[in-house]
């Protein structure tokens, strides 16, 4: 991303032997015909404005600005019928505001659509069929049929420039890739706690402070210690009103809409750093340098009317920049400790009668509301504003899972999907051995794919208020434009295809067989992506009493599995996995893809299952499992595999709730002990719970406590910790076994959360 591009047609194809081969359009066109024949773009070729519209003369300079890049031709205006490409604006019925007709023969291409945009989306699919960088080749476009409109109306890409910040040019050539592939929104998020991004004329000190900070590149976001006085604050940047507006109207060009964030009332340190009376402390500190926030005043005093003046002042400016329906103004991760011992906060909430601090912060929100509504704007928010009360006509981008959209769409509010699983494109999408070092989270091309971004707990009225999804990109380990390129492609493309084609034409293996066109296309253009996910999926079948293992990999096209059970290295020689795997005693399995004969990727995949008396039986929860921590299915709790840390997906997750878990050994068994491994993760609200209960019963109905267990562990130890639950007792008859954990009752005081139920985590029950 580090190339000058002029114009936005980034990825395109290369020249194939065979017209359908050359058909490989992402994301997929509503309908699609391919015919016999071709239509060559050379010298004789004219582009032809229907009816003299001069307002498709911008479509017409995009298609000839691609054509010079790549074969130094620009098609001149004509009139004339003979061998041209043809756009026309007309009222089309079905195909909306975006879609387009694309008609291409022999001897012509007509391109149809209702507005502008519609043109533009149609060259871009016309575009996918051509080279995709300098060529001599014949510009050849296959003979087809196109019919084509979006599914979605929101298609976006987040990008975060406050952790670290890219210059105009990168933003554009973001906005590039974007637009090659019909992405219609960019969410530039320019204000965090670490840097201030745009150009504010009436408060300097945003950007000559605010915008800079120590530089600390050399060391992991986490680690970073604070900054220190006399220490020079050298790394950061910032926008000029004047390139915002150039970059505004660049993505107007290529139908992309700019949506700004603007942070409030959290995640603020920056704006705090360059004007300090805005915090509820009030007192100067330094910039922050990464993720320690020891001492640093992060949000804006609600009691403080000042601070509404300042953010009027700001909002104001930012309107003038943004013309977009719009703003994002953030809301997500409030500590609002502080404000429970600020006198101006307090005096503000029994002024308002407002009845705690959530309450306070849906005050705020609900003020800058209605302060962006008579600029004829409209508010977005992380779907922490729900807190307290939702705003009148706010948009709430569901970020910590779908349920904050949920609750949102059946308030008839509209929502935009943002789910950290699979859409947060920091997360490794393979490895992670051998992979950039990322921020954790594991989202893979094919579970981008994969994504549904309109639950099946909604109504149809319902579903109508969810109007895209988004992937976001946070840079606390994105420091260089390549890296960016990389974390983003091919992910994008997956995303792509979910916003805009058909539900019901979605398939994995077509996907990846046009995406290997794109592929070439980057690597033509010098463009840096993941070559795919080799590391293979080990996933445990627990079910009918019995455990087997699948194995599956990301690759679909030549390439083998090949695995061993003895804990040894697989080969090309090892075993070839055919189906899944009985599973009879701990073992331990590592598995290889193989493509040409070679082993992929850096590392064998590996899972250790142990076998217990318990594995492969049927698992019965009084409280349902939370939707989004759902692990491998119902009888992930009996699966064998135990959990090695926080971040990995083998836990069921409980939310305000207690587990309770009854299993069916299947017939009477001596049982001398019963164990259940819990999680505490502070950081994500993940606490142990007080006390776990073991009864057994021999026939499902009457059961006996054999034990209950506590911990050791504080509520306030925030180092990831994995504890087992073990009860050990005389050994007795029992067909059935119940398991009681009792979940901490709320937050503790001090943490983020504070008061806010907590989250369980279990990963399995063992019985001996």
């Amino acid at each position: 991303m580090i190339k000058t591009l002029k114009v936005l047609f980034l990825c395109f194809l290369p020249i194939m032997g065979f017209a359908q081969a050359r058909v490989s359009i992402i994301p997929q066109p509503v309908s699609l015909q391919v015919q016999e024949g071709e239509f060559v773009i050379d010298k004789e070729t004219s582009i032809r404005l229907e009816n003299h519209r001069k307002d498709l003369k911008p479509a017409a300079q995009f298609l000839n600005a691609y054509l010079m890049q790549v074969a130094g031709l620009e098609l001149p205006l004509k009139k004339r019928k003979e061998k041209t490409i043809s756009f026309a604006l007309e009222k089309i019925e079905g195909i909306g505001g975006e879609g387009y007709l694309l008609d291409v023969t022999p001897t012509s291409i007509r391109l149809r659509a209702n507005t502008k945009a519609g043109i533009v989306y149609g060259i871009q699919s016309l575009i996918q069929t051509l080279p995709a960088v300098r060529t001599n080749a014949v510009l050849a476009v296959p003979a087809m049929k196109i019919k084509d409109y979006p599914r979605l109306q929101y298609r976006g890409m987040h990008l975060d420039v406050s952790r670290h910040f890219f210059s105009p040019d990168v933003v554009k050539q973001y906005i590039d890739l974007m637009a090659s592939y019909k992405m219609n929104t960019f969410h530039w998020h320019l204000v965090d706690d670490q840097g201030w991004r745009l150009e504010i004329k009436k408060y300097p000190h945003l950007t000559s402070v605010g915008a800079w900070r120590v530089d600390q590149n050399d060391k992991v976001w986490s680690d970073r210690p604070q900054a220190k006085e006399g220490e020079v604050p050298a790394y950061g940047g910032y926008y000029t009103q004047a390139q915002v507006k150039e970059i505004v109207q660049y993505a107007a060009q290529r139908n992309v809409t700019v949506v700004p964030e603007i942070e409030m009332p959290g995640h603020v340190a920056s704006a705090i750093t360059a004007y300090p009376h805005l915090s509820c402390a009030q007192k100067p500190q330094l910039p922050l340098t990464g993720g320690n926030y020891t001492n640093i005043s992060a949000n804006y005093c609600p009691g403080n009317e000042e601070v509404f003046t300042f953010l009027e002042d700001v909002l104001t400016e930012v309107v003038a920049l943004f013309p977009g329906q719009y703003i994002h103004i953030g809301g997500d991760e409030v500590d609002k400790s502080g404000w429970k011992k600020c006198a101006r906060c307090q005096a503000r909430m029994a002024s308002e009668n407002l009845k705690n601090v959530e309450e306070l912060q849906s005050y705020f929100i609900r003020r800058m509301e209605k302060y962006l509504a008579s600029k004829n704007r409209r508010i977005i928010g992380w779907d922490e504003i729900l807190e307290g009360g939702l705003a009148p006509q706010a948009t709430v981008m569901s970020w910590r899972g779908e349920t904050g959209g949920i609750e949102a769409a059946k308030m008839k509010h509209d929502v935009i999907m943002t789910p950290g699983n699979p859409v947060y494109f920091d997360h490794y999408q393979a490895g992670p051995e051998g992979e950039p070092l990322a921020i954790g989270g594991f989202n893979t091309l094919k579970r981008v794919y994969e994504y549904e971004p309109i639950p099946k707990e909604l109504t149809p009225e319902a579903a109508k208020h969810v109007l895209g999804a988004q992937a976001n990109v946070w840079t606390e380990y994105i420091t260089t434009a390549e890296q960016l390129e990389y974390m983003v492609l091919p992910r994008m493309l997956a995303l792509a295809e979910v916003v805009w084609s058909p539900k019901e034409s979605k398939d994995w293996t077509g996907f990846n067989q046009r995406l290997q066109r794109h592929f070439r296309g980057f690597e033509q253009r010098g463009l840096h992506y993941s070559p795919g996910n080799y590391t293979v999926e080990i996933t445990p079948l627990a079910e009918a009493g019995k455990l087997r293992v699948q194995l599956a990999s990301d690759v679909v096209h030549g390439a083998t599995i090949h695995y061993t059970t003895d804990g040894t290295e697989p080969t090309v020689k090892s075993p070839q996995y055919i189906q899944p795997l009985q599973i009879d005693s701990s073992v331990v399995i590592k598995a290889v893809s193989v493509m040409s004969g070679k082993v992929m990727g850096l590392k064998a995949a590996e899972q250790a299952f142990s076998v217990h008396q318990a594995v492969g039986k049927d698992v019965k929860y009084v409280n349902p499992v939370n939707r989004h921590y759902t692990a491998n299915g119902p009888n992930s709790l009996t699966d064998g595999v135990r959990a090695k840390h926080a971040v990995g997906k083998y836990w069921h997750g409980f939310n305000g709730r207690d587990l309770v878990a009854t299993l069916d050994l299947g017939a009477e068994k001596t049982v001398s002990q019963i164990s259940l491994g819990c999680l505490q993760h502070y950081r994500d609200w993940i606490f142990l719970p007080t006390a776990v209960t073991f009864e057994v019963s021999t026939d499902g109905q009457n059961f006996k406590e054999v034990q209950t267990v506590g911990h050791p562990i504080s509520t306030g130890e925030q180092q990831s910790t994995i504890h087992d639950f073990k009860a050990s007792f005389a050994a007795r008859k029992a067909r059935y076994v119940r398991v009681t954990a009792k979940a901490l009752s709320a937050c503790p005081k001090g943490h983020s959360g504070e008061g806010q139920p907590t989250w369980l985590f279990a990963d399995e029950i063992m019985v001996q």
